[in-house]
C-alpha cells in the first residue's frame, strides 16, 4: 500500500494500491465515487518520486488542494484533496512511498496483504506466498 485517502467526515480510509489511479464516477475508475457531481474520469493520482501527484481529468466540477482550485499539484501528506465537493485527506509517508521494492511495486494488489510487514517494508525477503484462490481482477474501491 502506498498511502491512503481518508474521507474528511468520517467514512472507510480507500487504500492507494496503485501507483497511478483514476478516480471518478465510471466503474472502470479504480477509485469510485457514485456521486452526481463526480465526472466519469474526475482525476488521476500518481506516485511520482515517492510523492503523490494529482492532476484534473478536465472534470466539469474540479479539484481543490487546501481549498485552492488546482489543475495539477504535489500531495504532501495531510493535505485536503477535494473532487467536486468531497473532501479526502491524502495519508502516506513519502520516503516509504518513493523506496517501494521492486517486487511490491510489479505485484498485484490482492498479493498486499500475503507478505509481513517486515517483507512489505523491504527488511526481510520474500517468501513463497501460500496459494489462494484468485478473481483475477484488480481490487477497486467505491464509495
Amino acid at each position: 500500500m502506498y498511502g491512503e485517502l481518508v474521507p474528511v467526515g468520517g467514512g472507510d480510509p480507500i487504500p492507494l494500491l496503485k501507483t497511478v489511479l483514476t478516480v471518478g464516477r465510471r466503474e472502470s475508475a479504480d477509485i469510485v465515487l457514485r456521486f452526481p457531481n463526480v465526472s466519469g474520469q474526475h482525476c488521476q493520482l500518481s506516485l511520482v518520486n515517492g510523492v503523490w501527484m494529482v492532476k484534473d481529468l478536465h472534470s466539469s466540477n474540479g479539484i481543490k488542494v487546501n481549498g485552492s482550485r488546482v489543475t495539477e499539484q504535489k500531495l504532501q501528506s495531510g493535505d485536503k484533496l477535494s473532487v467536486a465537493k468531497h473532501e479526502f485527506e491524502i495519508s502516506y509517508t513519502p520516503s516509504r512511498a518513493g523506496t517501494a521494492p521492486a517486487t511490491e511495486r510489479n505485484s498485484s494488489a490482492d498479493n498486499v496483504f500475503g507478505r509481513s510487514l517486515l517483507e512489505t517494508a523491504g527488511l526481510e525477503s520474500s517468501r513463497v506466498p501460500e496459494s489462494r484462490p484468485s478473481s483475477g481482477k484488480p481490487r477497486r474501491h467505491s464509495i
